[in-house]
């Protein structure tokens, strides 16, 4: 039971829903994320009013998002994205490894090796902060450096590729609700994600709904969906989660800091976009659904843009798993390497 009082978060919801009506009465894309995000960020900047986030709020979300994400796969599907597991591979690695110029532009302006590694790296906030404990940085721009990362990526990527990319093909197959099989995965994702954050495992509340509803789904070669309104109520949640993240004092403290962040996002955005052009050219696969994959965003963020936009959800999804775990098993141990060798 969350100990937070509910006169600090009763207004929250009421926000972001407020948010995200309007954002998709003037057509935004992923209108229930961003405008939700965008509303709270604004009452919390402009006004004395700092609202608290909904407790289990944004698990919530994420449990309703990775069900939906899940039901994307089938065995057809799955063939698919196994038969491009080295592009997959490809486009995670250099996502990953393009976090570099992130981690430069923050030695160039003073910040310690600790600091700027963790800051700049594609992971989850939560697991780079505590890595950075681990090794020495200041954590309060750690947390800083993702959240504005994500946040920049949430706000620029569905706009960019909804007015300059277009949507992609119509679902090949129709999808419909079946409520006995909902029954079943959601009490059964939220129980995976209860062991799975029990054993202190990585986005537990996504990861473990994902996979329940991936691996029944491909199992029993489902073609069923959310019902109108699912995917609205996740975003809705996750957005107002991530809007608590940010008030006025985030925004005032360390401007530079924020600055470099929003360069070294938007500089590694452009290498994944290029790097996703050549991989296009050479495999023929929809440039929009790679250049998606290979965002420095969240898994759930870049899977509901792919799902609104129509692109290849699996494929998305695919390519930010895997970048995800580069990330969480490759950045302690190369960051230790590096911290043993000499300051150039």
């Amino acid at each position: 039971m969350s100990d937070r009082p509910f006169k600090t978060w009763w207004g929250t919801p009421l926000v972001g829903l407020l948010g995200g009506y309007l954002a998709s009465q003037v057509g935004w894309p992923l209108p229930w994320m961003v405008g939700s995000l965008l509303a709270i960020i604004l009452v919390r900047c402009l006004t004395p009013w700092q609202l608290a986030e909904i407790p289990g709020g944004r698990k919530c979300g994420q449990w309703v998002v990775g069900i939906g994400i899940g039901l994307h796969f089938t065995p057809v599907v799955i063939e698919q994205v196994l038969s491009h597991f080295g592009l997959i591979f490809i486009g995670a690695l250099v996502t990953s490894v393009s976090s570099v110029v992130g981690v430069w532009l923050m030695l160039r302006t003073g910040e310690d090796r600790a600091t700027a590694f963790f800051s700049s790296m594609p992971g989850g906030s939560g697991e780079m902060v505590n890595l950075g404990a681990r090794n020495g940085a200041m954590l309060s721009n750690v947390a800083a450096g993702q959240s504005l990362r994500v946040l920049a990526v949430v706000l620029c990527v569905p706009a960019i590729f909804k007015y300059l990319m277009g949507n992609g093909a119509p679902p090949s197959h129709a999808t419909v609700v079946d409520w006995t099989w909902l029954a079943l995965l959601f009490p059964l994702g939220a129980l995976v994600a209860w062991l799975w954050q029990r054993l202190k495992q990585p986005n537990p509340w996504l990861f473990g709904p994902l996979l329940v509803s991936a691996v029944i789904s491909v199992s029993f070669d489902l073609h069923i969906g959310l019902p109108n309104g699912g995917s609205q109520v996740g975003q809705w949640l996750i957005g107002s989660g991530l809007g608590c993240h940010f008030n006025r004092a985030f925004f005032r403290r360390a401007p530079s800091f924020i600055g470099r962040t929003l360069i070294g996002t938007a500089l590694t955005m452009s290498i994944a976009a290029l790097c996703a052009l050549a991989l296009s050219t050479a495999t023929h696969l929809d440039l929009r659904s790679l250049t998606l994959g290979m965002m420095p965003g969240g898994i759930a963020e870049m899977s509901l843009t792919a799902e609104v936009l129509q692109l290849s959800v699996p494929l998305v999804t695919a390519m930010q798993v895997m970048r995800l775990l580069f990330v969480l098993f490759l950045a302690e141990p190369l960051f230790r390497y590096w911290n043993r060798q000499p300051a150039v």
